[in-house]
């Protein structure tokens, strides 16, 4: 257990932690909530004990454990992967591994096999194996394969070198280190950004399991939802706790703020009330009395005071879409590598006028070289063809990172503007919430945050009609994802996005685009779509793979052979068909609640009864289940064409 007293942390004299007071639990699973520069960051910093509070104090037991992986900037390099986590967790069991075999080697050249010393070798030996096998030595390299290949590495990079890996894999090997620590505590911030979504869903499940603490930031609504179960947001120097995950906060802090709200309303009419009286009647002698002790009442009165809101969000929307053809994108036999590494092989793909596609797969299998290919700013081999009046603007995975640390804010957008835009430099950097001072900050010192808002203004400065956006939503918060995604969905050209977040994809584009061993495999719909014609792929890639074992024990007949094959499609096909039945049961009867609990809603009155924000809930969740029950009767629908 951690706890957190009386912490206040101050720069330049505003107090960015004011007084904050609370305990981590060994089983919580915290989401750290707020806006971009609430100090998220700084607080996990904080209980890494890698800052310090200018006032109050962070308490641990003995002997207890922290993991912490912050955003960026660690690297690892002279080792091969293994070897890196490897030596880190496993210190102390590689050194009695060495042991043993030094012991072991010292007693094949004894001979005086009856003396003490002997015996002495002999119990060192088995103590030293003992608590080898004890500490997981026995098993190192089996566990040490498993937590990475959950994160995505294959089983022949353990023996590549660090430094083969870029810098999102990089922090992969350190997330792979604090996993295999296993420490009561782990501090995550922003672990998502460096995966893709097979290894956040293996991660989620991971988390949801572990039996030590877990704080973490994160911009990932579904990552919340899935792994937290208590939720702290930070606002204004203060925290305020939730015992909840990520959405059911949001309920619960609409909820309260209402309450308050009106709350402070009725205490503001009371006050009013009584000062009128108290104005009415304290000159008159019969009831001065009655007036002085309304007076002392009122003094007493403890002010109800409403939350004070953080409304500051992005503001913007892309400038209208010159018209292009109607094809704006179209390659024929493109391939791509990297010395003997081939990333893309024989690509066919297009992409027509107003088009919206996500490219979705493991990292490392090519779409942020697919989207560079598509912008220009990389070679291939094969044939790339641009539609007539293309106009591309192109948000690299890492561009936040490339812009010049030595300029201003205002400098980057004053460099990149031209004609028109030039006069309105300011109220575009107004519109990402750089206002005053603020536009004469150098970029080195703008958090992850500010320099991805920075970056996504660039793209404001001239109207374009393909937008190719690769990871937009890392580093921004919950706000600017949700403003972004919107104007993203009034845009009107061809979208191409990169993303691995499931909730900023959900209903944003028409089409899933798959990248795996240098192919690519469209899945129409979005997001949940793909995700759920997955499952049912892998599911037949099972049945197969059980099939083709059976046959390898036993030979059979042709005949026999084909009869089999034909048996297992047909049972396939009922077990689809029952799915689909399945679902268009239970779509049938969210369609009924919903329409019972919408005619509930439509009644004023209801809103007065104690329980209506459960019904709310349950209206909600029953809309989601309908939209993710559509999502799978659409994709089980398209096994059977």
């Amino acid at each position: 257990m951690i706890t957190i007293s009386h912490i206040t942390i101050r720069f330049g004299g505003k107090a960015l932690f004011d007084d904050i007071t609370f305990t981590i639990n060994p089983r919580d699973r915290i989401g750290l909530v707020g806006k971009n520069g609430a100090g998220k960051s700084s607080l996990l910093k904080l209980l890494a004990k890698l800052h310090r509070a200018d006032e109050g104090e962070i308490i641990t037991p003995n002997a207890y454990t922290i993991g912490y992986l912050p955003q960026d900037g660690i690297t690892a390099a002279g080792k091969t992967v293994f070897d890196e986590v490897a030596s880190h967790v496993f210190t102390r069991a590689l050194e009695l591994n060495d042991k043993v075999h030094k012991l072991s080697d010292e007693l094949t050249i004894r001979t005086d096999y009856e003396s003490d010393e002997y015996s002495k070798i002999l119990h060192d030996m088995s103590d030293a194996n003992d608590e080898f096998i004890r500490l997981g030595g026995a098993t190192m390299r089996a566990d040490i394969e498993s937590i990475l290949n959950g994160l995505g590495f294959t089983t022949a990079d353990m023996d590549r070198l660090c430094e083969e890996f870029s810098g999102g894999w990089q922090m992969r090997i350190e997330l792979g280190k604090i996993l295999l620590r296993k420490p009561d505590c782990i501090l995550l911030d922003e672990p998502t950004n460096h995966l893709d979504i097979e290894s956040v869903q293996w991660l989620e499940q991971f988390l949801k399991n572990y039996e030590g603490a877990v704080v973490l930031v994160s911009h990932d609504k579904t990552f919340l939802d899935t792994v937290t179960n208590r939720t702290i947001e930070i606002t204004n120097g203060d925290i305020d706790d939730y015992n909840c995950a990520y959405s059911k906060y949001l309920e619960q802090r609409a909820e309260r703020r209402s309450i308050q709200m009106s709350a402070a309303a009725n205490q503001e009419r009371e006050i009013a009330q009584q000062e009128r009286f108290i104005e009415r009647f304290k000159a008159k002698a019969s009831f001065a009395s009655r007036a002085q002790s309304r007076v002392k009442m009122l003094d007493k009165i403890e002010r109800i005071e409403v939350e004070e809101e953080d409304t500051s969000s992005i503001r913007f929307q892309f400038p209208p879409a010159p018209r292009s053809g109607l094809s704006v994108v179209e390659t024929h036999g493109l391939n791509k590598s990297y010395g003997t590494k081939h990333v893309l092989h024989d690509i066919e793909f297009s992409l027509g006028r107003g088009e919206r596609v996500a490219f979705v797969g493991k990292n490392g299998e090519g779409k942020s070289t697919f989207s560079r290919l598509i912008a220009g700013s990389d070679e291939f081999e094969g044939t790339l063809t641009l539609g007539h009046n293309v106009v591309i603007g192109y948000y690299e995975q890492h561009q936040a990172e490339s812009l010049d640390s030595d300029a201003s804010v205002f400098d980057i957008i004053d460099r990149a503007a031209k004609g028109e835009m030039r006069t309105k430099i300011r109220s575009l950097l107004g519109a990402f919430l750089f206002s005053g001072d603020s536009v004469n900050k150098k970029v080195r010192v703008l958090s992850g945050g500010e320099k991805s808002r920075l970056a996504m203004a660039k793209l404001l400065l001239e109207p374009v009609n393909l937008l190719i956006l690769d990871e937009p939503t890392n580093h921004l918060d919950m706000k600017s994802k949700d403003v972004l995604k919107q104007a993203l969905m009034d845009y009107e050209g061809a979208l191409i996005v990169v993303s691995h977040d499931r909730d900023f994809l959900q209903g944003l584009t028409t089409k899933v685009i798959e990248f795996r061993e240098g192919k690519l495999t469209e899945y129409l719909g979005d997001i949940y779509g793909y995700l759920q014609a997955r499952k049912l792929e892998s599911f037949r890639q099972l049945e197969a793979s059980r099939a083709e074992k059976a046959s390898a024990k036993e030979e059979k007949k042709p005949m026999q052979v084909e009869r089999e094959q034909n048996k297992q499609k047909d049972n396939e096909t009922r077990k689809i068909k029952r799915s689909i039945e399945q679902c268009e049961e239970r779509i049938a009867e969210l369609e009924s609640t919903i329409k019972q609990l919408d005619s509930k809603l439509a009644d004023a009155e209801f809103y007065k009864q104690k329980d209506f924000s459960t019904t709310v809930e349950q209206h909600n969740k029953a809309k989601e289940e309908l939209a993710r029950k559509m999502e799978e009767w659409a994709a089980l629908s398209e096994q059977l064409s």
